[in-house]
């Protein structure tokens, strides 16, 4: 499974342990990935993803995952969430 955020792009970092008396060796610096459901209210469904905790935070912010997509710019999603955001905006125009 892959180590990338598909909403932010956080991604593993390369660095170094860096000892008392200066030695260095490679380490890796991994996101915080979570799996989590966001309840999708235009779907009527949960929606589970793994996503780092910043971008779990952004989504909360936005209101929910439906309000995050739809004012989303499709440049910065991922193909899956594209896909996601279109079903989701039709469901809506549909409604209303």
């Amino acid at each position: 499974m892959s180590k990338v955020c598909p909403l932010t792009g956080k991604k593993v970092q390369y660095g170094n342990n860096v000892s008392h008396s200066n030695n260095r060796t490679k380490r890796r610096f991994m996101p915080n990935l979570q799996n989590v459901s966001f309840l999708s209210e235009k779907l009527g469904q949960l929606i589970r993803l793994r996503l780092s905790t910043s971008a779990i935070r952004s989504v909360e912010k936005n209101g929910g995952i439906d309000s995050f997509l739809i004012n989303t710019c499709d440049c910065a999603l991922s193909p899956r969430f594209r896909k996601l955001k279109k079903i989701i905006v039709e469901k809506s125009k549909s409604v209303n």
